[in-house]
């Protein structure tokens, strides 16, 4: 046993050694870096800002619009209605127009309020999008962690069974033991460099995923030391999903936007009142001396009698879609339900998983001293020590898997309680302010520039 742990120190401190010089990367840096970076939060971000647009297209119904319009040219001209008049004259007249919507049917307070809860759903599944990429940034980082160390101890144990089999050999030629059991020590070490070579295959792939969503190769990962808190009953859980859940809350906002819609098609079958003034100044149009100019005022009332049914159509395909929404959110919530059950059973599962590896090791510690000293006085095998050190390998491996399980399951839990975002992981960065841009153009009446940093090149 003495043996076992000096060789699984020395391998640790030697590798501790040649990365000394490399600084560790935690969690947080990484969840950082994927916050920043990562292209798909990135252009969600850019899908969120283009939806705050529908809200000032909505309000601009409220406002006014503006035309200036005119007309020039050149041409011949013949009359012989009283006198014979042949003329070449140059005709031109303008025009500015200005119309005021007064009454829309609601369809202006409809589409606001459809646009204003379509920018709160995409804010909500901005979030969504926001903890899918912390989660699989931290479920990439967290399988590098654990290859890492199941690879360390593959390398450990093939080393301790290669001087097994070396100690057995020399046995079995002083005559301590039997050809059968060097055989035994042989295959011991086959399998071992087996599960060494699966494993760092194994750790090849996770690397691949963590630089496809990190951006960078993993530097020196180290596993996570600090706590991570979740609700204290499976109760508290599913209440805090019910109300934080990012895809619930964009769901309730979809169907609310889809009620909207419904006001939005009746607005059409009831009357608009518009105001409209014109102002027109025409030259040289009737002859070479003719001056025009027209000022009005018009009050325009439109009464909508009959659509041909295609308003009455869509209105009640809207009413089937709100009722569509409705029913989605409803199994939104069973979702959530669901899969925060799922995660807080697999946080208590890991955890009593990784109190009975604790237990097994210590007891494979001492089983393994203990076949130790019984082989040395001829009372136990050499293939007795190698089950005692197989079993305490597996315990370790198992213990460090399931270490990653539980991190794991506490973040899949917490990001069905909506708190996988990087303002509630306290993240070291700037937090991404969707109000921001949405107060900018709400009330904007003109302009068509953009930030060049979060826009088109």
């Amino acid at each position: 046993m003495r043996k076992v742990c000096c060789l699984l120190a020395g391998a640790v401190l030697a590798s501790s050694g040649a990365s000394e010089g490399v600084q560790a990367e935690t969690l947080d840096d990484v969840l950082v870096s994927a916050y920043v970076s990562n292209p798909t939060l990135l252009a969600r971000r850019a899908r969120l800002r283009a939806t705050d647009e529908s809200v000032p297209q909505a309000l601009a119904n409220w406002r006014p619009t503006v035309t200036l319009s005119g007309n020039a040219g050149k041409g011949q001209y013949f009359s012989n209605v009283a006198t014979n008049i042949d003329q070449t004259r140059t005709p031109r007249d303008y025009s500015m127009s200005l119309s005021q919507p007064l009454y829309r049917g609601g369809r202006t307070t409809a589409a606001t309020a459809q646009a204003e809860n379509t920018v709160l759903a995409e804010r909500a599944l901005l979030d969504a999008s926001e903890q899918s990429i912390l989660l699989n940034a931290a479920t990439a980082y967290l399988n590098v962690v654990r290859d890492e160390q199941v690879l360390k101890l593959s390398v450990n144990n093939e080393q301790v069974l290669r001087r097994q089999l070396d100690a057995a050999q020399e046995r079995f030629r002083v005559g301590e033991i039997t050809r059968t059991d060097v055989s035994q020590a042989e295959a011991r070490l086959a399998r071992a460099t087996a599960d060494r070579v699966a494993t760092e295959g194994t750790q090849q792939n996770s690397r691949a995923n963590y630089i496809n969503l990190i951006g960078h190769p993993p530097e020196n990962p180290q596993a996570p030391a600090k706590a991570v808190a979740v609700p204290s009953s499976l109760d508290e859980a599913n209440a805090l999903a019910l109300a934080k859940n990012p895809n619930v809350v964009a769901a309730d906002y979809t169907y609310k936007a889809a009620v909207d819609g419904v006001d939005l098609v009746h607005g059409e079958l009831l009357p608009t009142v518009a105001a409209t003034g014109k102002y027109t100044r025409a030259l040289h149009e009737s002859s070479l001396s003719s001056e025009t100019e027209t000022k009005e005022a018009l009050l325009t009332l439109s009464v909508p009698i009959y659509e041909a049914g295609a308003v009455y159509s869509r209105l009640r395909a809207q009413k089937h879609t709100a009722g569509q929404r409705r029913i989605e959110a409803d199994q939104t919530r069973r979702d959530a339900l669901e899969t925060t059950t799922r995660a807080w059973e697999d946080v208590q599962s890991a955890r009593a998983r990784m109190r009975s590896f604790e237990t097994q090791i210590r007891a494979s510690e001492l089983a393994l001293a203990g076949v130790e000293e019984e082989a040395k006085v001829g009372s136990r095998t050499v293939l007795d020590v190698l089950d005692a050190e197989q079993e305490l390998f597996d315990a370790r491996v198992n213990l460090v898997r399931a270490q990653r399980d539980h991190m794991v399951a506490i973040f899949q839990l917490r990001s069905g309680l909506g708190q996988m975002t990087a303002s509630a992981l306290a993240l070291p960065v700037e937090i991404y302010d969707p109000v921001k841009h949405y107060d900018d153009v709400r009330g904007q009446w003109i302009g068509s520039g953009i930030d060049k940093e979060k826009g088109y090149e």
